[in-house]
């Protein structure tokens, strides 16, 4: 009886210390990625890439740690760029697809999000892994998931974009613009609303 109690008191400060690891690493890629020199991300997002792993090694059954693992993985080869980057976009996609296995709604459907937006940014065969078909499944999904998401709109919109279908993606792009924002992410959601500004002026 001791032992069962004892379990149900730490199971809150399990969570709660998920979600203050959680937060930190979300937070620390939101200044690397929209407040930090281009030259200076590489070396940065290789440094959280490390924190990550240890992240996911720390709770290996919660899906969370393995969709933050992807989306550092993923822009850290976004900033690395060339052929040396086709390893980390494939260790991003193994990251993601392993957080499905988990928990496919985890962080309201952000694994199926950052899988669609790897699927049409990756080259395709024979380079990488590439497939549009793919990407709009995903991404489809992502925002059946959490349809007025911020980052769900916003790469079902790029993605309209970079299939010629622009009157459409503006629907989806707007829509980041008038998201709610998201308490503790405020850094990362005024970056991507500035994208999808500069997304909509060019249309």
């Amino acid at each position: 009886m001791v032992m069962v109690l004892a379990g149900v008191l730490a199971m809150p400060v399990w969570a709660q210390d998920v979600q203050t690891e959680l937060s930190q690493i979300q937070q620390r890629w939101a200044e690397i990625q929209y407040q930090m020199p281009d030259k200076e991300k590489e070396k940065a997002f290789e440094t959280l890439a490390e924190e990550a792993d240890a992240f996911v090694s720390r709770y290996p059954d919660r899906a969370e740690p393995l969709i933050w693992q992807g989306i550092v993985l993923s822009t850290w080869a976004g900033a690395k760029g060339g052929l040396g980057a086709l390893r980390l976009v494939k260790d991003a996609r193994a990251s993601l697809e392993a957080a499905l296995e988990i928990d496919p709604v985890a962080l309201e459907g952000s694994a199926y999000t950052s899988l669609g937006s790897l699927y049409y940014q990756v080259p395709g065969w024979p380079l990488g892994f590439g497939d549009d078909d793919k990407a709009r499944k995903y991404l489809q999904k992502s925002l059946a998931i959490n349809p007025d998401g911020i980052d769900a709109n916003y790469f079902f919109g790029d993605f309209l974009l970079d299939q010629g279908e622009p009157e459409r993606a503006r629907v989806y792009l707007e829509k980041v613009l008038a998201a709610r924002g998201r308490p503790g992410r405020e850094v990362a959601d005024e970056g991507r609303r500035a994208e999808a500004r500069a997304r909509l002026k060019n249309l």
